[in-house]
């Protein structure tokens, strides 16, 4: 095994050097993954060009990989062992807090890099912090005894497990959060990655009326959106979108509002509103949404709107995520739409955020750092 590692790493706002860190001596509890994908999502977007430190980073916190190495007690305590093909969740969790013992270890202080700086999480913790591999844009990735696992379903290829990520919060945040089920209508706002697996998780579940919003520059994704089971698809650019979710439900409005505009701003958040039916309805906010000091706090509680905050995914919606790459019953190599090697990381984030130096009608961008 090579005594040196290639990594990406995020030097300063925008920025990207390639450097060689030393190849870690792994413990008997922990483990080496050679990474195949780094996946890159509209949240590397907002941290590649707005870091919250100025620390060197590794990013990449969506990463499938073979198990390069592990000891013996990594083996024993956590059933994976060296060949295995594993998808590793970007939470490292303390395995000893409330949050830990429930399996929400996504809210553990361990993991959380808002709160404590010494949290660990993947594509978010300092490459000055030893063994420096805390991110998938990199050849190596270091995974110590409390890292997040799940075997990766035979059939499913490193490129395809790619977007478990995306595809997991899908079934958190509309099944779980959201309670699409059989017969519901839901309105998902924004066609990237993450509205697109709300697409094929909302069509899983049998919703009878998916209508998807998106901009003028969306019109690949939209196409690929009905491909995935949306029913309806609006330009907000060129068509009035309230006027057309209430043509498209017969005037009722809908059950479920899935914002996943990434924080795009309060707009989204309005329409939604005004979107749902009558009464009863429900709303999914995800992303760093900036203040909104007009919230229409009346408007939702007269149409008794329920409101609920995304936050990542759980250790079931990860498994069921899974299982539906597994499954093959919608074509969704569909959004795995381009690769970059390690030493494009930066092109590859100014594609899937639309910059310019990217490349065009991008969905899902997989980094593969031995391309």
């Amino acid at each position: 095994m090579a005594e040196k590692v290639l990594a990406a790493v995020r030097t300063a706002p925008g920025t990207t050097e390639v450097r060689e860190y030393p190849m870690p001596d792994i413990a008997d509890d922990a483990a080496l993954l050679k990474v195949e994908v780094g996946g890159i999502c509209g949240t590397d977007v907002k941290l590649y060009f707005n870091p919250p430190s100025k620390a060197p980073v590794i990013m990449g916190h969506e990463n499938i990989g073979y198990i390069a190495k592990a000891g013996r007690e990594f083996t024993r305590r956590k059933g994976f062992k060296e060949g295995d093909l594993v998808f590793v969740e970007h939470y490292v969790m303390c395995g000893k807090c409330e949050w830990c013992h429930s399996g929400q270890y996504r809210h553990c202080e361990g993991t959380d890099w808002r709160t404590n700086p010494e949290g660990i999480r993947y594509g978010y913790t300092t490459a000055e912090r030893a063994p420096h591999l805390w991110g998938g844009f990199a050849q190596y990735m270091y995974l110590p005894w409390n890292a997040v696992m799940h075997h990766v379903p035979k059939g499913v290829s490193p490129e395809l497990a790619g977007i478990v990520t995306p595809m997991a919060n899908g079934i958190e945040w509309s099944l779980f959060e959201g309670g699409v089920s059989y017969n519901s209508t839901v309105l998902i706002q924004g066609p990237g990655q993450q509205g697109l697996s709300q697409t094929v998780i909302c069509k899983q579940a049998g919703a009878k009326n998916i209508i998807i919003t998106g901009t003028g520059k969306d019109h690949a994704r939209l196409e690929v959106a009905k491909k995935l089971g949306a029913d309806h698809t609006i330009d907000v650019n060129a068509e009035n979108p309230l006027e057309k979710i209430m043509e498209y439900t017969g005037g009722l409005g809908v059950d479920v509002v899935l914002d996943c505009t990434a924080g795009a701003g309060t707009v989204p958040i309005m329409l939604g509103i005004e979107a749902l039916k009558r009464k009863a309805g429900r709303i999914v906010v995800q992303g760093e949404m900036p203040d909104f000091p007009n919230f229409p706090i009346g408007k939702m509680t007269t149409k008794y709107i329920t409101m609920h905050s995304a936050r990542g995914h759980s250790f079931k919606a990860c498994e069921l995520a899974l299982e539906q790459l597994a499954s093959k019953r919608f074509d969704l190599d569909l959004i795995t739409t381009h690769r970059f090697g390690l030493n494009y990381v930066d092109k590859a984030i100014k594609s899937v955020g639309a910059k310019e130096g990217g490349v065009k009608d991008v969905i899902h961008a997989s980094l593969m750092p031995w391309l």
